[in-house]
């Protein structure tokens, strides 16, 4: 019997699948437990459809990924914090501290976990931070940093 599979299936078929299983397995278990719905002309026709939309979305958000790589790679982020000698800063810019500013200063919402830093900024000057907006995009923001 060929079925669709609505949910991953572990050792059978991912979701979206369509596969041929025995029908025993596809009426007593995937049919029964809503994993999976029997392969109708309709049904793989809804597939398409659904699986039509998805790459859509995909391009969408793809594309303001980019927009919004091309307004993060012109900012410059400006930040003050207390420093010492040589320009060494008591304590260290963080990507919340830079994901804060985005907000308060440019009305750029970012989520920290995005902002790429090895580790904090410990230094006064400028610094260019990677910030990762989609698996194909990853935009290059400035920070300067000076003395409060």
């Amino acid at each position: 019997m060929k079925v669709i599979f609505l949910k991953d299936v572990k050792g059978k078929g991912k979701k979206g699948e369509v596969k041929n299983v025995a029908d025993g397995y596809a009426h007593n278990f995937l049919l029964k437990k809503g994993l999976a719905v029997e392969a109708t002309n309709a049904n793989i026709g809804q597939l398409e459809g659904q699986k039509k939309k998805e790459k859509q979305l995909a391009q969408e958000e793809l594309e303001e990924a980019k927009k919004l790589q091309a307004t993060l790679e012109e900012l410059t982020v400006e930040m003050k914090a207390k420093s010492g000698e040589g320009g060494r800063l008591f304590g260290s810019i963080t990507s919340k501290q830079i994901a804060d500013e985005l907000k308060k200063e440019h009305k750029i919402k970012v989520d920290k976990r995005k902002i790429e830093m090895n580790d904090a900024i410990r230094s006064l000057g400028f610094t260019n931070v990677p910030v990762k907006l989609h698996t194909d995009v990853t935009a290059t923001l400035k920070v300067n940093v000076t003395e409060e």
